[in-house]
């Protein structure tokens, strides 16, 4: 009797095991899957590309090395810079003789033959002056004729306007050039010199160097290729500077307002859980908005994207791994 019940009681245990089994199966077949959004980790990549076109000359880097921000990357060999250089130096000088020129004055064998000039015109000046004199008493006395008196005054005129004139060039040589002729030399020397300096800065920019510490993730250029202007030969990416791209539907949007924080795990890394804090939120256009499937239900649902960063950087994250968020 006893063994009979104890039969009729296992049987029992075992039916209602295998309903709850069933029920349990039922439920977890007719439950929503849990969602699951998936996103991807970025990272700040920088371009460096030439200011100038060139020839490649040398690639001093490869891909996946490490450098700091200064490093050199590519060196350009551009004869088109050295010649500018060259030519803007060559200008420089001459406008410095220029100015040199304007502020020292003539030289002292200059002023001396002006001053020779000046008093050789003014005793011609004085023996005009005497000439005139006598002659002009004898016309009065009647023993020259007026036309020797007006040739001898000519001369006399002539040798004084002479001599005022040497004395000026005897006074500009003493002076030395006029303060806007000086003003003029310093200014080109001025605009001379901005001129090579601009040369510099572009012989400076053939030699590329990286404006930040990071990897070297992609190296495009070739030895001996034309690099074009403006055209990118280097990318460096700073893993330091990381962060998640998450695109999150409207209905869910809040749950990743501005500075709030959630986990996701990184499987490329096989870490499970890593703390994110949201930096940014903005909606995408119109093609990422999902739409409803039934007009009677439902409605049309826009698409935000999500900016988060890690709370510590993440140890060998690289762009483009996936990240899996539960919200």
């Amino acid at each position: 009797m006893q063994t009979t019940t104890l039969r009729k009681t296992v049987l029992a245990l075992a039916l209602l095991a295998v309903a709850g089994t069933i029920g349990y199966g039922l439920w977890r077949a007719a439950a929503p899957p849990p969602v699951v959004l998936q996103g991807q980790m970025e990272a700040q990549e920088t371009d460096v590309a030439p200011k100038v076109a060139g020839r490649i000359g040398q690639v001093l880097v490869q891909e996946g090395q490490q450098v700091r921000s200064g490093d050199a990357l590519i060196r350009m060999d551009s004869p088109e810079i050295e010649a500018k250089v060259a030519q803007a130096q060559a200008a420089r000088d001459a406008a410095s003789a220029v100015a040199r020129k304007a502020a020292n004055g003539a030289r002292p064998q200059e002023v001396e033959m002006a001053r020779a000039n000046w008093q050789r015109a003014q005793a011609a000046a004085d023996l005009a002056s005497k000439s005139w004199q006598r002659v002009d008493r004898l016309a009065r006395e009647g023993l020259v004729a007026a036309q020797k008196r007006d040739e001898a005054y000519a001369n006399f005129v002539a040798a004084r306007d002479h001599a005022r004139a040497a004395r000026a060039q005897y006074d500009l040589a003493l002076s030395g050039a006029r303060a806007e002729d000086r003003a003029a030399a310093n200014a080109q020397e001025r605009q001379v010199a901005a001129v090579v300096a601009e040369a510099r800065v572009a012989q400076s920019e053939a030699a590329l160097a990286s404006p930040v510490a990071g990897e070297v993730a992609k190296v495009y250029a070739k030895v001996g290729e034309i690099a074009p202007q403006g055209v990118p030969v280097v990318t460096v990416v700073d893993l330091n500077d990381q962060w998640l791209v998450l695109n999150v539907r409207e209905d869910r949007v809040q749950r990743f307002a501005i500075g709030s924080q959630f986990e996701g795990s990184i499987p490329a890394l096989k870490q499970d859980k890593v703390t994110f804090k949201v930096t940014a939120s903005s909606v995408l256009p119109d093609f990422a908005t999902w739409r409803a499937t039934r007009s009677d239900q439902g409605f049309d649902m826009r698409t935000f994207e999500i900016k988060a960063r890690p709370i510590q950087p993440v140890a060998g994250v690289r762009p483009g791994m996936s990240v899996l968020v539960q919200p």
